[in-house]
């Protein structure tokens, strides 16, 4: 079953992914310490579109008497001709020493140290050009760099020179270093080319980086789908085999990764990827659960119509919640656990929803962690799920007026759109909103939800004379 799942996930891409996608093997990339100097002329990216505020910093830097670039994926998104969302800075700047530099910044991170400096809303991030802790065996002990038994960086605070810090960086796109004295690219791994070639390239062994970081797993993931780049396959080739690494993250990171990958504008190829490589299942457990169950075609349809309503919005520049993705992603664990509670211990729907809702979050938050200002929504939303197919009498205009209301409907709209059988519900949900208060009256009265209205009590005569009271 999980193997249909990944065709037809593979198909939406026009490739058949049982077929080997990836770019021949080539001997580890090793960085040079003389790099390949590409100027202007040659790559042609235009100055204009540097930012004014990190050049600012650069140039800062540079008075201070010390080495500072542009660097990383700002220089490569400048070259595919794509505005980058953040713009890096490099320097041979210890954290310390680039901090007394700038009036208005802060040092944050332990485990990497980093300087941010503000420019109003914007923010500058400054490293200190990182080495191998190997390379710098003295330097390695106490607060500035350690390694555990599995060769997982616990701490990286060990510097060094330009080379070495590219020699650190994980992809050879990723390597480059734009030079503000004579606007130069200095390319240390062959990355402009990789760039040409629309290939991701790890630089070193890519196993031992892996180990270093599982989180480049999932970076490399993430630009295959974002860039329509292919991942080399040495790079690629321990990625299956390596993915369970990735539970030793803390939750939080893969929170965070996990709304890099699927709340950036290409949530349904990154998706792809993630299924290639076997990297979704420890990001969502219960949902990968759930797509290799009897309900697969179904929670399959849902995931992916979510995955593509996401990018839809991004590319209309409207805004997207972490919210109401993760309740589309974990709906179907959520509706299973729930049935399973009503059918085992025969409780009504609603507690059994809440126990349920409960449960999943509870075993999510192991994988990715959830903020409470997600959590909370995310709960409303599922309850509406319960409520909205009762909408007799004026039940329809309060759940109108209700917070999540909206996100509910979008989710009824993309469940009833996959293929869930809600008898049309959601079709009536559109038509009321756009009716006429004569109309909505109307709509309300001919639901026919099958429930009789609920009679009165009548209240029992009392036997006691008007007025009387009782004594103790």
């Amino acid at each position: 079953m999980a193997r249909s799942l990944l065709k037809r996930i593979s198909s939406l891409f026009g490739k058949d992914r049982d077929e080997t996608t990836t770019v021949s093997a080539v001997a580890p990339v090793q960085v040079t310490t003389a790099p390949r100097v590409i100027p202007e002329a040659e790559h042609q990216i235009p100055r204009k579109y540097l930012d004014d505020n990190a050049m600012k910093v650069v140039y800062r830097i540079l008075d201070g008497g010390y080495e500072g670039y542009l660097v990383g994926g700002c220089i490569r998104d400048l070259l595919l001709g794509e505005k980058p969302k953040d713009f890096d800075v490099a320097t041979s700047a210890s954290p310390e020493e680039a901090h007394d530099l700038f009036r208005r910044s802060r040092l944050i991170g332990r485990r990497f140290k980093l300087l941010h400096v503000r420019f109003g809303r914007e923010i500058i991030e400054v490293a200190t050009f990182r080495a191998s802790h190997d390379s710098h065996p003295a330097n390695t002990d106490g607060e500035h760099g350690r390694q555990n038994e599995s060769g997982m960086i616990t701490r990286d605070n060990v510097y060094g020179s330009i080379d070495e810090d590219a020699a650190r960086r994980d992809f050879t796109c990723n390597a480059l270093y734009y030079c503000v004295k004579d606007h130069s690219i200095h390319d240390f791994a062959n990355g402009y080319q990789d760039i040409q070639d629309g290939i991701i390239r790890m630089i070193g062994d890519p196993e031992a980086r892996y180990r270093e970081d599982p989180v480049r797993m999932l970076r490399a993931a993430r630009f295959a789908g974002k860039l329509g780049f292919e991942i080399e396959a040495n790079t690629a080739a321990p990625i299956q085999t390596l993915s369970p690494l990735l539970k030793s993250i803390a939750p939080a990171r893969l929170f965070d990764e996990s709304l890099k990958l699927l709340q950036s504008g290409y949530a349904e190829a990154a998706y792809a990827r993630l299924q290639e490589y076997n990297l979704f299942e420890p990001l969502f457990p219960q949902t990968q659960k759930a797509l290799e169950s009897e309900q697969s075609e179904l929670v399959e349809t849902l995931l992916l119509n979510a995955l593509r309503n996401t990018d839809r919005r991004l590319a209309q520049r409207k805004s997207v919640t972490p919210a109401f993705l993760f309740a589309a992603l974990l709906w179907y664990p959520v509706q299973q656990r729930m049935q399973q509670l009503m059918k085992e211990q025969k409780m009504p729907p609603l507690p059994a929803l809440h126990e349920a809702a409960n449960q999943v979050l509870s075993q999510q938050v192991k994988s990715t962690a959830i903020p409470r200002r997600f959590s909370t929504p995310i709960r409303e939303i599922w309850e509406m799920q319960i409520r909205l197919p009762r909408r007799d009498g004026k039940r329809a205009e309060r759940l109108m007026e209700q917070p999540r209301f909206r996100a509910a409907y979008d989710l009824l709209l993309l469940r009833e759109n996959s293929g869930e059988d809600l008898g049309g519900l959601s079709r009536w949900w559109t038509e009321y909103q756009s009716a006429n208060e004569d109309k909505r009256g109307r709509m309300s009265r001919e639901t026919g939800n099958g429930q009789k209205p609920r009679r009165r009590r009548r209240k029992k005569p009392s036997n006691k004379p008007n007025g009387s009271t009782t004594d103790g």
